[in-house]
Formats: C-alpha cells, structure tokens, sequence
C-alpha cells in the first residue's frame, strides 16, 4: 500500500527512477529472454497505444462524466488521415504538398482533425446525458466505420473493406523507423523504434492528462460530471467546457491513430469495429475513472491479459486433455469476460480509484462505521 501512494517524495523519485530504467531496457529484456520476445514487444506497443486511446476517453468520461460509446472513431479519423496522405493510394490526385508532410505536422494535423470531429460529435449531443448520449455516439462511431468501409465509390478514397496498405512509416531526423537503426552499438529494429517512438508520446499524453486534470478545465469538467445545473448556477460555461473535453478526448484518439496506421503499415475498417469502444471504455472503468495511475492500469491488464490467455490456454488443454476441446480465441474472451464480472462485482470503483470515487462507493460503509 505504502507503494502505491508514494507520499514520500524521495520513494516517488526512487520509484520513478527504477521505473524509467525498465521501461528503457524492457524490449531488449523481452528479445533476449523469450523465443517470441518481438511479438512481446508488439503487443507491449499495442499496449501503450491503448493507454493513450484509454487516457483521451477518461478525458471524456472520467473527468467530464458523458458516457462515449464511439470512441473509436476518432482513433480511425487519425489512422486514415495518415494512412491516405502517407501511402501511394491518392498521392497521384493529392497537391505536393499534402502528400508525405513531416512527421511533427502529421501528428500535428492527426490531432487537430480528429478533435474537429470530437465538436461534430459533441455539438448536436450537448443537451443529452446518459443512456441517450451513449446511443448516439455509438450511432457515430457505426457511422464513421461505415463510411470508412463504403467510401470506394463513386470515387475511392478508403479502398473500401480491402483498406489501405503499403503505408510509410515514420521519418525523424533522417531516420526511417521502418528500417533497423544501428545506434552506438545496438541494433534497433521497427518494434524497439517504435516502442520508444509510442512510450514518449504516451508520456506525453500523461503529462498533459495530469496538467488538465489540476487545471481550472480539468475541475470545472469535474464540476460537469457531478452536478451540471449547480456547475452552469455557478458560472461555468457548460456548452464549450463540454465540447472541450470531446475536442480533447478525441485529439488523443487521433494521434494514437496516426501513431497505429505508421507501425501497421495497413489500415481497414475492421480495426475499428464497435468492440474495440467497448474494450477501451472497459480499460478505463476497470482501472478507475478520472483516476490517471488507475486508467493506465486497466489499460495494461486489458490489452495484455487476453494476449497472455492465448499463450497459455492452448498448452493447458494439452496438459488437462491431450487435445483442444476449446477453441482458444473463444475460451480465452469467456475467462476475460468472467474476469471482468467478478472485478466489477467486487471492486465497482475499479482496481486503483482515485480517493474521491473511493470515498463515493464506500460511503454507506464509512456511516455504517460511524
């Protein structure tokens, strides 16, 4: 327990350090000690895209409480941006200079689309909260994989269900991560490059996570999700607060996007179907909403748990039974999904809640005490 909270601040900069360290030996640990030590690390970068997607959508509900069920969307506004100015599929049709811009205003270009779709969405939505919120960014999410899946006609401009491919990858200072980078004796291949790449960018995201969630934004959202008629009674302007945390939660979604489209090299509708919203919502639930450490956990366990299950369920039949009686893709969803019943029954403010939402679920505990 003593830990977790880290209240000294010396444990926090030992903590911080250690952590720092592993983070930066991790790849080559996982290549040097397992067989399949890059799909480790492809999963682990995979991962870390998740914590950025889990981290904008806390944004939205976490901190500002409305409830998105077609997050996902913006994380295919970012990838297809990259995808169709980066890639040969309409660089005979695009102007010069939007075909292949450097990376820094890729990104730049990722983030600030898909935030002006977050304000699409969250404009005609402002009035509705709840059940009714969901069902509508669930139809927007549906909406957006649909275009993606049907904008091949009468001009093709996605490629339909058959996606993008050949995109380029990333290119910094001259580098092409692409390609194994030699750097001061040490061979860096696509998966470590973009490890590092991901992991600053994720940094990133959590630095300006933990800046909003102090700021006067971060409080007056807060404010929002707690009681939005006594927040507008108190001045705060609750039309563009809102639409704020959709611009914003939606930014994060389209530079992770872009940041997938460069390390998959091929981008389809089917990346962005309504499950991959409902696993990124799950992440943030079960990790503890509006709670950054908490989200980041969830984000990890989800992503990297149902990986681990495929690993070890296929050589368990084989110990148990001699054969495969289930099929692993199938058994390995079922234990995950029971895994998240019982979390939420037992922990319903998730695994690492912040002390306020703590407060909130034991409160009756807390009187009963009294």
């Amino acid at each position: 327990m003593m830990l977790l909270k880290l209240e000294n601040p010396r444990t926090r900069l030992i903590a911080m350090a250690m952590l720092t360290v592993v983070m930066l030996v991790l790849p080559f640990a996982l290549t040097g000690s397992f067989e399949s030590g890059k799909s480790w690390i492809r999963t682990i970068d995979f991962a870390l895209l998740y914590i950025m997607l889990a981290l904008g959508l806390n944004i939205v509900v976490g901190y500002a409480g409305l409830l998105d069920l077609g997050y996902i969307a913006f994380y295919a506004v970012g990838a297809y941006l990259y995808a169709i100015l980066n890639s040969p599929h309409l660089a005979a049709v695009l102007p010069v200079w939007l075909i292949s811009p450097s990376f820094p205003v890729m990104i730049l270009m990722a983030g600030l689309v898909a935030g002006l779709f977050g304000v699409l969405l969250g404009s005609p939505t402002l009035k509705l909260r709840g059940d009714y919120l969901a069902i509508v960014t669930l139809g927007f999410g549906e909406i957006i994989r649909i275009f993606m899946n049907n904008l091949d006609r009468p001009i093709n401009i996605t490629n339909g269900p058959q996606g993008i491919n050949n995109i380029q990858s990333i290119h910094v200072a001259g580098y092409d991560f692409g390609r194994p980078i030699e750097f001061l004796g040490l061979s860096f291949e696509k998966v470590h490059l973009y490890y590092y790449l991901i992991l600053a960018f994720c940094l990133l995201i959590i630095f300006v996570s933990m800046r909003l969630q102090n700021s006067r934004i971060g409080r007056a959202w807060v404010a929002i999700r707690e009681d939005e008629i006594a927040a507008n009674a108190m001045g705060i302007n609750t039309r563009n607060i809102k639409l704020l945390a959709f611009a914003m939660g939606a930014s994060f979604g389209g530079v992770s996007g872009a940041l997938f489209a460069s390390f998959q090299g091929f981008v389809s509708p089917e990346s962005f179907v309504l499950m991959e919203s409902i696993m990124v919502l799950c992440m943030v639930v079960l990790g503890g909403m509006g709670h950054i450490p908490g989200v980041i956990l969830g984000a990890i366990i989800v992503s990297i748990t149902p990986e681990i299950l495929r690993d070890v369920i296929n050589p368990l039949q084989h110990a148990l039974v001699g054969r495969k009686v289930v099929d692993p893709e199938n058994l390995r969803m079922l234990i995950f999904g029971l895994a998240m019943i019982v979390i939420m029954l037992l922990r319903p403010e998730g695994l690492w809640p912040s002390k306020r939402r703590k407060a909130e679920f034991h409160e009756k505990d807390e009187e009963a005490k009294a």
